[in-house]
């Protein structure tokens, strides 16, 4: 089947988010500023409860920036077959583990109703890696957000069989949520954006590793030549140093000949449990 839709197609029905971590309530927070309903699935009710509150807490600050944005409603379930229930899309935004992400995906696909849109928020593993539970491979793409509400770019790139039409439809009603989409046009480890930035935080992680700077000189040049408002030790710190582990070692089994100076230093702040700021210390001290 085709999976095209417009706007009008798709307002008044559900999004599902599945995940409740940093990206997850984010990507809920962007989807919620368009009156719809909004459903947050993950398996830990505090976890939910922390979404939900993040999502009601920045809902006005998103919507302050939008000219034509309406709160939505969203909820919080730990039951998948509640998240997907009339759902037109589902997001799913958990740990980049292929063991994890694998039959997720054949849960997702045995409740979601014909015609739902599956995106998966990886920002490292193209979703035909995750694909052989999905039946209708048609269906699937990565939907890769970035840091919204403060970032709002979404990367969309085919599983090798992504419907066009599917494709389409995101690139046209995204928007309407307040965020950027763009098509990785060919498949690419790390995408468009990604790619770039993993060779500037590896080589920032080398350069701490080595001596040569601490994390908050490099973060201050940036900050100073480029005049971002972070740099990328304080952005690693934002999405979790096993985020960023994770994804470096998906990079090293893709490209063995990486130095390793970068995988390491990051898993000397991981083993002491200092994942940024959701355990209150990384790079920096919360």
């Amino acid at each position: 089947m085709t999976y095209t839709y417009t706007f009008e197609d798709i307002k008044d029905r559900p999004v599902a988010v599945i995940g409740a971590g940093t990206l997850g309530r984010r990507i809920a927070l962007m989807f919620a500023t368009r009156g719809g309903a909004v459903r947050i699935h993950a398996r830990r009710a505090e976890q939910l409860a922390e979404a939900t509150d993040y999502v009601s807490q920045n809902l006005p600050r998103a919507l302050a920036q939008r000219a034509e944005g309406q709160s939505g409603e969203v909820t919080g379930t730990t039951s998948l077959e509640e998240a997907l229930d009339g759902a037109w899309l589902v997001v799913e935004s958990v740990p980049e583990r292929l063991d994890v992400k694998i039959p997720l995906w054949g849960e997702i696909d045995r409740a979601a109703q014909p015609g739902t849109i599956f995106g998966t928020n990886s920002s490292s593993l193209p979703s035909r890696l995750m694909a052989e539970n999905v039946h209708d491979k048609s269906r699937l793409c990565n939907m890769h957000f970035y840091m919204p509400p403060d970032i709002n770019a979404v990367e969309l790139m085919s599983d090798g069989e992504t419907d066009r039409g599917l494709l389409d439809t995101l690139l046209a009603v995204l928007p309407e949520f307040g965020v950027q989409p763009f098509e990785v046009r060919k498949e690419s480890t790390g995408f468009i954006f990604n790619r770039v930035w993993a060779a500037v935080k590896r080589e920032s992680l080398a350069v701490v590793a080595e001596g040569v700077a601490r994390p908050e000189d490099v973060d201050g040049l940036f900050k100073h030549t480029w005049g971002v408002l972070a740099g990328p030790f304080q952005m690693m710190d934002v999405v979790g140093l096993d985020v960023a582990l994770d994804i470096e070692n998906h990079y090293l089994r893709e490209f063995p000949h990486l130095p390793t100076s970068a995988r390491e230093l990051l898993q000397a702040y991981v083993d002491a449990g200092k994942l940024g700021i959701k355990t209150g210390e990384g790079f920096y001290t919360y």
